[in-house]
């Protein structure tokens, strides 16, 4: 190996292979900030000061011989030492990356928005892959689980401080506690309680092509970091079609609007990247301020950005509170409703082991891009997914290959009871805002199943799915343990906001069986 001339950011980077240590691992061993491994990555010729020079020196003495020998063959044979070309186990990744057609198509989608030759978002994540270890990764979650649903409302609150009076985040008292989240919201907005029937669940979708985003270096570079580490932690991500708010209408007890396209690939890596960002920038002890988060700045920089939804790619979906009516039971108590939380599971891409109210998904099209537009559409979907087991409808597992999955003789035997008859079940949109984490739009829900037959008949079948770490149980009669779970720091903003209004509208509808504070909320 030749340093005579000193480290370069390809020799700096070819060192973070060698020891096998993620962006993080590296800067801590280095006891250096992590933008500055970052920045060696997307400035391959960089030449680091001397006190660096000197620090990267020593690291390279201090290394094992294996070490040593793994850097002098990735500085041996090719000028770019940070793709390691010629490592075994670049090759292994390779092969890897060729066996996942939906990461096929975010190499090829990024390798289009950032202007690369086809082939070189594959070889940067191969590159990328081998020095990532899961156990590193997974206590990088860890940590980033110790900032919690305040902690993220109240950046989110600094960093979006000029808001217009028209809008405002939600919060919202139970009892004497007040709930913050990052949920930006209007008046006009809450309270919907819109049936979510045809009649008035009216939002319109086109198949229109919407305006492509373009990927500058450092954009780039975190979309590789993301597919390699969704590889490394066995995250799934496939590339479906989601829905794109263009612009919401609300009125006469109605949800209206117009949605276009895009595709998951397309949101995991650039909107979904901003919640990472803005945690590990928390985590780190910085301030999360414009100009220190460099992907918010880009993608959501104001208030006013994240109102344009038809300037900028808006995804979202649609989230319920559940509540089933059961029978008084001597040993149970007084009739009351059930009401269902989930811990979600460290293996999905959105609101990862946080608590979220259930059904959860995002707003998407199965087979009828134009039907499927319906908020309703939508929860029923997930209700089949998420609490009877329908797996062939979650279209993270397999392909969709029904001409109507929905269709009723195919519905599990719990929701087909509860369509069977009108009345049976009640869903009414509850809220809707935009949630400043990612800029996503989140249409809030409530379930209602009025009749006590459907419990008795089907309460042991349901059983939540994949996404699931945990499902609890809560009684609408018990209001201490329902306050010590707003109180909970857990929750995910969207879903501490639909639990909040969820909560405030059964408390209009379940007469004798709930026993609830007064829920107010207001906007700050």
């Amino acid at each position: 190996m030749d340093l005579t001339s000193g480290w370069t950011g390809e020799t700096a980077c070819a060192l973070q292979a060698a020891l096998r240590l993620s962006n993080e691992g590296f800067a801590e061993h280095l006891g250096i900030g992590v933008r500055t491994v970052a920045g060696w990555h997307q400035k391959p010729d960089l030449r680091p000061k001397s006190e660096m020079q000197q620090l990267l020196d020593t690291v390279l003495e201090q290394a094992s011989a294996q070490v040593k020998d793994r850097f002098a063959a990735l500085t041996a044979n090719s000028p770019d030492a940070g793709a390691a070309n010629n490592d075994p186990a670049t090759t292994d990744a390779e092969a890897r990356l060729s066996a996942d057609r939906n990461i096929g198509a975010a190499m090829d989608w990024i390798d289009d928005r950032a202007d690369w030759e086809p082939g070189t978002a594959r070889r940067k994540t191969a590159a990328r892959l081998v020095q990532l270890d899961a156990r590193s990764l997974e206590d990088r979650g860890k940590k980033r689980g110790r900032v919690n649903q305040r902690d993220i409302a109240h950046a989110l609150a600094e960093y979006y401080r000029n808001r217009p009076d028209t809008h405002g985040l939600y919060s919202a008292r139970y009892g004497d506690h007040e709930s913050a989240t990052s949920i930006l919201t209007s008046p006009d907005w809450l309270d919907l309680n819109a049936p979510l029937i045809a009649s008035h669940d009216r939002l319109r979708a086109s198949t229109a092509a919407d305006a492509e985003l373009s990927l500058d270096e450092e954009a780039a570079s975190r979309a590789v970091d993301r597919v390699a580490e969704t590889l490394t932690l066995g995250i799934r991500m496939v590339d479906m079609p989601l829905y794109r708010l263009l612009g919401v209408d609300f009125g006469g007890g109605r949800v209206g609007g117009s949605l276009g396209m895009t595709r998951f690939v397309e949101y995991a890596l650039t909107m979904d990247l901003l919640e990472a960002e803005l945690v590990d920038t928390l985590t780190s002890g910085q301030a999360p301020e414009p100009g220190a988060l460099s992907l918010r700045d880009r993608h959501l920089p104001d208030v006013a950005s994240v109102l344009d939804t038809s300037g900028r790619l808006c995804s979202g979906g649609t989230l319920a509170l559940c509540a089933f009516a059961r029978p008084a039971s001597p040993l149970r108590g007084e009739a009351d409703y059930l009401l269902l939380v989930q811990e979600r599971s460290g293996h999905v891409v959105n609101a990862s082991r946080r608590l979220a109210v259930t059904p959860k998904g995002f707003h998407q099209p199965l087979t009828d891009v134009r039907a499927d537009a319906q908020v309703g559409a939508t929860l029923r979907r997930e209700m089949e997914e998420e609490l009877f087991g329908r797996d062939e409808i979650d279209n993270t597992v397999g392909d969709q290959r029904k001409a109507d999955p929905m269709h009723p003789s195919r519905l599990s035997e719990p929701m087909r009871w509860l369509l069977d008859e009108p009345g049976r079940l009640r869903t009414e949109c509850t809220g809707f805002g935009l949630n400043l984490v990612s800029g996503n739009f989140e249409f809030a829900g409530l379930i209602v199943v009025e009749d006590e037959e459907f419990w008795n008949r089907f309460g042991g079948q349901v059983e939540a799915n994949w996404e699931t770490a945990n499902l609890r149980q809560y009684s609408s009669l018990d209001g201490e343990a329902l306050a010590d779970l707003v109180r909970d720091v857990a929750w995910s903003d969207e879903g501490l906001f639909a639990l909040l209004q969820g909560l405030r509208r059964l408390a209009d509808l379940g007469g004798e069986r709930v026993d609830l504070p007064d829920i107010g909320w207001e906007l700050q």
